[in-house]
């Protein structure tokens, strides 16, 4: 069936099933019944290409991060955390998603551009940007919708994003170490291309120097974000006569764990420990980790949400919004809170 028998059988015009099927307003409550209980009776599904011609809209959000698959999905848990909070968001607007993911063998400003030339999405959501500003200034010089799950290194007054308090957190992990009478304090950053990493690096600088340390660079080792990183970074720090390390993920601080337990360095009591994220590995670890607790669910979620009110004329401006964090204290720092 077409709109027009749609239209027959409701005894309306046309451009009224049109109107309820797009949900647009000057559609009475009895009218609009009518026409949904029929369009529900005869399983009627409009064409999504004629739809988008009249709408203008696609019904799709592309989910980009410019990161290899290798590197996505080798951390089981950060990744399709946050996309379940993308989906989540979407399917309640009945929205698809096309996920973008990078590849370590084309350029990435070619990336980009594949993205924005594609018709398909009507706005984009992006996570793990790099500090490249070129995928910036094309949305925002071709005014397309977007939001960003981090705060942008560049334009971040124009951009609306969802993210933490990511020196903050940093701050918090590294004072906790301090707290604890630990003296050598290092931390594996995660790659430094990336704003939450070096957020999370600022903060742990604040830590020491609010303490009244020196900030030494060589107990600053790059992690990577993924396990590995955690486990080279952590041979390098102990060559450095460190007792507390401060990882800027979980993952990294499985990895680090692993190093010390091969090194027959005991944990805490030698070195303690905190990771970053609160994945479901960090309970099993052994010991447990102390950790920052990060919405990562919610954080897909609320981007999610807040593009597509973008997408619906529901905001204006560019919006910021911070989520709170929490430190778990675990076993890895010798300390254990409900």
């Amino acid at each position: 069936m077409n709109l027009e028998d749609i239209a027959r059988r409701a005894g309306v015009s046309r451009s009224t099933v049109s109107r309820v099927i797009n949900n647009e307003p000057y559609v009475s409550s009895r009218t609009r019944e009518k026409v949904l209980k029929i369009i529900q009776e005869v399983g009627f599904t409009p064409n999504p290409g004629a739809r988008m011609l009249v709408t203008q809209r696609t019904q799709v959000i592309g989910v980009v991060i410019p990161r290899n698959l290798s590197v996505v999905f080798e951390d089981p848990y950060y990744f399709p955390t946050l996309l379940q909070g993308v989906a989540g968001a979407a399917q309640e607007r009945d929205y698809a998603t096309l996920l973008w993911l990078g590849s370590s063998d084309e350029d990435e400003d070619r990336f980009y551009q594949r993205i924005l030339k594609n018709r398909l999405m009507d706005g984009l959501l992006i996570a793990s940007a790099t500090t490249n500003p070129s995928i910036f200034e094309h949305l925002l010089a071709q005014q397309i919708p977007f939001v960003t799950t981090e705060r942008p290194f560049f334009y971040s007054d124009q951009i609306s994003y969802v993210t933490i308090d990511n020196i903050g957190a940093g701050r918090t992990a590294t004072e906790h170490l301090i707290n604890l009478g630990r003296k050598r304090v290092g931390t594996i950053a995660g790659q430094q291309d990336n704003v939450d990493a070096q957020d999370r690096v600022i903060g742990y600088r604040e830590a020491l120097r609010a303490a009244g340390r020196e900030v030494d660079p060589d107990l600053i080792v790059e992690g990577y974000f993924s396990r590995r990183g955690g486990y080279l970074a952590m041979k390098t720090l102990l060559r450095q006569e460190i007792d507390g390390v401060v990882a800027a993920s979980d993952t990294m601080a499985v990895g680090a764990l692993q190093a010390l337990q091969e090194a027959g360095v005991r944990v805490p009591e030698d070195v303690a420990l905190v990771g970053f994220d609160d994945l479901p590995l960090a309970i099993m670890t052994e010991p447990t980790l102390t950790t920052i607790r990060q919405p990562i669910t919610q954080r897909g979620y609320q981007a999610t949400s807040l593009l597509l009110a973008m997408l619906a004329g529901e905001v204006e401006g560019p919006r910021q919004v911070l989520l709170p964090t929490q430190l778990v204290i675990r076993q890895s720092t010798g300390v254990l809170t409900l």
